[in-house]
C-alpha cells in the first residue's frame, strides 16, 4: 500500500466536506482524541452558557451549533479524562477543532491490565516515566535496570536483561513501536552487565508487561517491554554532558510549522581512566570502550498521520583476563568486539470510518567477535592439548542480519471498543564461525494475530486475542489464546482476570547444537487488584505459570525440560502524602523450579530468589535546586549448583549446592540544578550530577564458577565493590526541571 493510497481517501473526504462547511459558518465542528490520537467516541460537547449540546460519534467527531457571531467557549467532558474548555471567535471563516483530552488522576474507564504496568503520561502515577528511569538511583539510565525497581523482576547484578517471574533473561523481550529491538545491550561480556543502547528520553509509552500480555506481541515467554516513541519534541533543544566515563551530546530541531522534527545523538566511553581510580575485579587491557550514536526524523502526514524514522549504531571494545578457574597458576584472556545497527520506520494514520493503521519496519545488523586464550604469568598465550585447557584457545565470529515488517489495522465503536488485527514476518540470518567450523541458522517467522475489546456490561470489560506464529526452520506452527477480563466497581478499583498461552524458539546457541529442537511455551494465570486515587497507588497480583518443551542439554540437547513459577507481588506508589516526594515499594514472592539446560532434576533456577523488596525515594528540595534520589534493594540469596557428568551413568549429577548470602544494595544518587547563561535567549537548564552504586559497600555474591574437576570454587560478584560517578549534564532550550519537581502531582 502506498502513501498515495493511504492519503486519497482524506483527500476525498475533504473534497466532500468542504462545500458544506462554507455553507454552515455558524456550526462548529471537530474530533475528540487522547494523546495518543485514539479517537474517543461518546464525549459531551457544550456550548457554554446555553442548552446546545452534542455528542461526539464512533470516529471521535462532533457537529456543534448554530453558533451566533463572536466569542464562543467550547466545553468537554469524558469520564476517566479532565475537562476541557477553549474560547473561540465565531466568524464568516468555518472552524474545526482538533481536541486532545489528558487523562485524569482516577482509573476513569475500565482499562484491561492484569500483568501490566503502563509508564504512559496517561498512568503517570501508576509506574515508570523516561525521567524516572534516569533518575532512579543505581538504573545507570538503562529502562530495564530501572524496571528491577518494579515486582516480578529479580536482582540480578552479574548481568544485562530482566529476569522476571522466574523466565531467564532470554524470556524478556523489548519492543519499539512493535518493531523487537533484537540486541538491546551492547554485547555481553560475562560478569559485567552492558549498557542499554537506546536513550530512555525518545519514549513518551513504557508498559511493562510481566505477564499476559497483548498477542499483537510474540516470542516472549516470561514478559515483555514495550515502548511507544514520541511523536514530536516539544520544542528545539540541544544537550551536553561531561563524565569520566563518557562524553555525550545530541540535538533535536522542531520544524517552525510544527509538523516535523528531527534530531542527532552520540555518546563515546572510555573507561580506562575511571579504571585507574576504581580498581575493578578484571584485569583490563583494552577499553572497555564503546560509541553509540543516532538520528531520527518524524513528521506529519496529512491531519492525523504520523511518520517515524530512527536509527541507532553502537559499538564496544573490551579486552580483559581473569585468573583461570581449572589452574590458578594460568589467566584466561578475554575480548570482545561488538558492532550493532538497529533501523526502524514506522507509520501511524486515522483511515476512514473510524480505522487505524500501523505499519512498521525494522532492519538489524549485529556481528561480534570473540577470542579466548589461555595465558601464563607473562600474559603469553599457551596451548595445552585436551581438557579442559584445550578450548580455552578459541575464535568465535557470529554476523547476523534480522528484518521485520508489520502491519495493523484496528477499528474502533462505541464505548471505547475496537477490534484490531495484523500480521508480522521475521526474517533471520545468523551464522557463527567457531574456529574453522561454520555453522548458519535461517528462518522466515511469520505470525498473524487478531484481538478485540469489549465493553461486556457497565464496569466489565474483555480483551480476547489469538496469535498464529509458523517457524520454517522448526517447521511448527501454534496457535495461542490470549484472554483477560476486568471489573470496575467505582472510580478507583479494579479487578483483572488473565490467561494466556506463550511460545519462544530456543536460543541460537542450542539450535546451532540441535536445529530440529522446537518451540517452548509458558500458560500464564493472573489476577490482580488495583486501586488508585489520585497520586497513590496500590496494585496486589497473584500468578501461576506452567512451563512446558524447555530445553535440555545433558545428556543431548532435546525439549524435555518443564518448569513452573508462581507467587504474589505488590506494589505502592506514592505521589502525594509528602510534597516534593514521590517514593513506591515493591515485594515480590517467587516460587520457582525447573527442569533444563543440564539440571538433573527439577530445581531452583539459579537466577531465581524467593524474596525480592526493593524501596525507591525520590526528594526534589526547590529552595537549593536539587534532588536526592535513594533505591534500597533486598534479596534472599539464590541457589548456585556445581553441575557435571556422572562417568559412570553419563548423566548429570550435582556435586555441591549451597545458597548465596543475601543480595542488599544502597544507591544514591543527586543533581543540583542551575543555569550558565541566565540572560541568553535560548537558557540553559543545567546541573551536576552525582552517584554512588552500593553506598555501603556491602560483598555482593551472585553464584560461583566452579573448575571442571570440581577443585577449585570461585564466587561471581561485581567488577567493583562501589560504582561512583560525577559530572555535567547541559539542557539548551528545554527545561527538565520539571521532570525533577514534578509540578502535576
Amino acid at each position: 500500500m502506498t502513501l498515495r493510497t493511504i492519503l486519497l481517501p482524506f483527500f476525498l473526504l475533504v473534497v466532500c466536506v468542504l462545500p458544506g462547511t462554507v455553507l454552515a459558518q455558524s456550526m462548529i465542528t471537530g474530533t475528540v482524541t487522547d494523546k495518543y490520537l485514539s479517537l474517543l467516541a461518546g464525549a459531551t460537547i457544550q456550548l457554554k452558557g446555553t442548552r446546545i449540546s452534542s455528542t461526539s460519534d464512533s470516529a471521535g467527531n462532533f457537529r456543534i451549533g448554530p453558533v451566533a457571531k463572536g466569542n464562543a467557549t467550547i466545553f468537554i467532558t469524558y469520564t476517566g479524562y479532565k475537562k476541557f474548555e477553549q474560547t473561540v471567535v465565531v466568524g464568516d471563516s468555518a472552524i474545526i477543532l482538533s481536541v486532545i483530552l489528558t487523562e485524569s488522576g482516577m482509573l476513569g474507564e475500565v482499562v484491561v491490565t492484569a500483568g501490566s504496568f503502563e509508564a504512559s503520561d496517561k498512568a503517570k502515577g501508576a509506574s515508570l516515566t523516561p525521567m524516572d528511569a534516569v533518575t532512579n538511583a543505581g538504573s545507570n539510565g538503562d529502562l530495564a535496570n530501572a524496571m528491577r525497581a518494579r515486582q516480578g523482576a529479580q536482582q540480578v547484578g552479574e548481568r544485562e536483561g530482566l529476569f522476571v517471574r522466574g523466565g531467564s533473561g532470554e524470556e524478556a523481550k523489548q519492543f519499539m513501536d512493535g518493531a523487537w529491538i533484537r540486541n538491546p545491550n551492547l554485547s555481553p561480556v560475562s560478569g559485567v552487565p552492558q549498557y542499554s543502547r537506546i536513550s530512555p528520553f525518545l519514549f513518551k509509552g513504557i508498559l511493562f508487561s510481566t505477564g499476559g500480555y497483548s498477542a499483537l506481541y510474540g516470542q516472549a515467554m516470561s514478559s515483555a517491554l514495550i515502548l511507544e516513541s514520541v511523536d514530536l519534541v516539544d520544542k528545539s533543544s540541544a544537550s551536553l554532558s561531561i563524565f569520566p566515563m563518557s562524553l555525550g551530546a545530541g540535538f533535536q530541531q522542531l520544524a517552525k510549522d510544527h509538523r516535523s522534527s528531527y534530531g542527532v545523538g552520540v555518546r563515546y566511553g572510555h573507561l580506562s581512566l575511571y579504571n585507574s581510580v576504581i580498581p575493578q575485579q578484571q584485569d583490563y587491557f583494552r577499553g572497555p570502550e564503546y560509541l553509540m550514536a543516532d538520528a531520527n526524523w518524524h513528521g506529519k502526514t496529512g491531519r492525523t498521520g504520523m511518520l517515524k524514522i530512527y536509527v541507532n549504531y553502537a559499538y564496544n571494545n573490551v579486552g580483559m583476563r581473569n585468573p583461570d578457574i581449572d589452574s590458578l597458576a594460568l589467566k584466561s584472556g578475554y575480548s570482545i568486539r561488538g558492532r550493532n545497527l538497529f533501523s526502524t520506520i514506522s507509520y501511524r494514520t486515522a483511515l476512514p470510518h473510524n480505522w487505524k493503521l500501523d505499519l512498521t519496519a525494522a532492519y538489524t545488523f549485529n556481528r561480534d567477535e570473540v577470542h579466548n586464550s589461555l595465558l601464563d604469568g607473562k600474559n603469553e598465550t599457551v596451548t595445552i592439548p585436551g581438557d579442559p585447557f584445550g578450548p580455552k584457545n578459541s575464535s568465535i565470529a557470529s554476523p547476523s542480519h534480522f528484518a521485520q515488517g508489520r502491519v495493523v489495522l484496528q477499528h474502533g465503536f462505541a464505548r471505547s471498543q475496537a477490534i484490531r488485527f495484523g500480521g508480522e514476518h521475521f526474517y533471520s540470518d545468523d551464522r557463527t564461525r567457531y574456529n574453522d567450523t561454520l555453522t548458519r541458522l535461517q528462518d522466515h517467522l511469520t505470525a498473524a494475530f487478531a484481538e478485540t475489546d469489549l465493553r461486556l456490561a457497565p464496569g466489565i470489560a474483555a480483551k480476547l486475542g489469538w496469535r498464529f506464529e509458523y517457524s520454517s526452520l522448526l517447521n511448527q506452527a501454534t496457535l495461542a489464546p490470549r484472554i483477560s477480563l476486568a471489573w470496575r466497581w467505582n472510580n478507583y478499583s479494579q479487578l483483572n482476570l488473565a490467561y494466556g498461552v506463550f511460545y519462544q524458539k530456543p536460543e541460537n546457541q542450542y539450535l546451532m547444537r540441535e536445529p530440529s529442537l522446537s518451540l517452548a511455551s509458558a500458560e500464564h494465570y493472573i489476577i490482580n487488584y488495583t486501586r488508585k486515587e489520585g497520586n497513590r497507588l496500590l496494585r496486589v497480583e497473584a500468578y501461576y505459570k506452567k512451563y512446558r518443551k524447555l530445553v535440555s542439554t545433558d545428556p543431548v540437547y532435546d525439549n524435555d525440560g518443564t518448569g513452573y513459577a508462581k507467587g504474589i507481588e505488590l506494589f505502592w506508589r506514592d505521589k502525594k502524602t509528602i510534597r516534593n516526594l514521590d517514593y513506591w515499594i515493591t515485594y515480590t514472592y517467587l516460587d520457582t523450579k525447573r527442569k533444563f539446560l543440564d539440571y538433573p532434576y527439577s530445581l531452583q533456577p539459579s537466577f531465581a530468589t524467593p524474596h525480592t523488596l526493593a524501596i525507591v525515594a525520590k526528594r526534589f528540595f526547590p529552595g537549593i535546586n536539587t534532588s536526592f534520589n535513594l533505591a534500597w534493594y533486598m534479596a534472599t540469596g539464590r541457589p548456585y549448583y556445581e553441575i557435571r557428568t556422572d562417568p559412570a551413568t553419563l548423566r548429570p549429577m550435582i556435586y555441591d549446592q549451597g545458597t548465596t548470602r543475601m543480595y542488599n544494595t544502597l544507591n544514591f544518587s543527586a543533581a543540583w540544578l542551575f543555569s550558565f547563561f541566565k540572560h541568553w535567549k535560548n537558557k540553559d537548564f543545567s546541573g551536576i550530577g552525582f552517584g554512588v552504586n552500593n553506598l555501603l559497600g556491602t560483598k555482593q555474591v551472585f553464584g560461583y564458577n566452579y573448575s571442571m574437576d570440581g577443585r577449585n570454587k570461585l564466587p561471581v560478584t561485581l567488577p567493583a565493590t562501589r560504582m561512583v560517578y560525577i559530572g555535567l549534564f547541559v539542557n539548551l532550550g528545554i527545561d527538565r526541571r520539571n521532570d525533577l519537581i514534578n509540578e502535576n502531582l
